[in-house]
């Protein structure tokens, strides 16, 4: 049986307008994830303003916006940079004024042996993934700071940000980082007014997953039958717990990590099954350095 399925795309929990007249800055809105938690606030009401580095991203996240009837700014923008950031909040000011809400979904990942990952691989997934998650946190909060307005920050992490990820250690130490960072910045910048979230997504398959994340997933015969939930996730399902965190319902919630996997982070088995190491897992013959 399993738990139910969702209410169909484009229903929406919160009233219509819940989000009217305000903005909200969506990093890596273009696809995915990222698209469908920008797509949810659009629905209700709010003016979108999508960062990525590349175009082609920037106009797929601008033509599903569109479709809703939502007003779109895109902006490029590279999260490692912080004179980048500054400059992509400048222009989503010009376009429609401040953003009271940024969601920090942009990040790197791909799976590889700790053994096999070279220092520019994991730089780069930790620049991307926390880095990057702080400047742009940090840009946001100084501007709201500096106005004495209150705002709303969420944060994507991941659920190995608590057991750690084989095959993903950049991922997870950075994820890791995103988790206690929402925690630090709630508690500072709860007194001005701006609350600070975590919302760590499970098994929402998508097509714009990346090819090696989507051959570790073919490798599992059937997704439903391995969750908790009997069932993978439905996108607007995060959406929805995306914008009810940043609605006037759930300002009393800061600092939090909310976890949106039907339970599959919490599954234990009664009997361990036999260790397959990770480099079996993903194919690779013995390490040669």
């Amino acid at each position: 049986m399993g738990i139910p399925n969702p209410p169909a795309p484009g229903d929406t929990a919160l009233k219509p307008g819940t989000f009217a007249d305000q903005t909200v800055f969506v990093t890596g809105a273009g696809t995915g994830l990222g698209k469908a938690i920008a797509s949810e606030f659009a629905r209700l009401g709010a003016n979108i303003v999508i960062a990525s580095r590349k175009s082609e991203h920037l106009e797929a996240g601008a033509a599903a916006i569109g479709e809703i009837g939502a007003e779109v700014h895109t902006v490029t923008c590279d999260i490692r940079e912080p004179d980048q950031i500054a400059a992509a909040f400048d222009s989503a000011e010009a376009a429609f004024g401040m953003p009271s809400v940024l969601v920090n979904n942009a990040a790197a990942n791909f799976p590889v042996p700790a053994e096999d990952m070279s220092p520019n691989a994991w730089r780069t997934v930790v620049d991307i993934t926390l880095n990057g998650t702080f400047f742009c946190a940090r840009e946001f909060g100084r501007r709201h700071l500096e106005a004495g307005s209150a705002a709303s920050i969420i944060n994507v992490g991941a659920s190995y940000a608590w057991t750690g990820g084989p095959g993903f250690a950049h991922s997870a130490a950075a994820k890791a980082g995103v988790k206690n960072l929402t925690e630090s910045l709630a508690v500072e910048w709860g007194p001005s007014g701006i609350q600070v979230n975590c919302l760590v997504p499970g098994l929402f398959p998508h097509e714009d997953m990346t090819a090696d994340i989507q051959a570790n997933l073919a490798g599992t015969s059937d997704k439903d039958v391995c969750q908790p939930a009997m069932r993978v996730g439905h996108r607007q399902e995060l959406g929805w717990a995306a914008t009810f965190l940043a609605s006037p319902y759930g300002r009393f919630i800061s600092g939090h990590t909310l976890v949106v996997d039907g339970a599959n982070w919490q599954r234990r088995s009664l009997v361990n099954p036999p260790m397959v190491p990770i480099r079996e897992q993903m194919g690779r013959g013995t390490f040669e350095p």
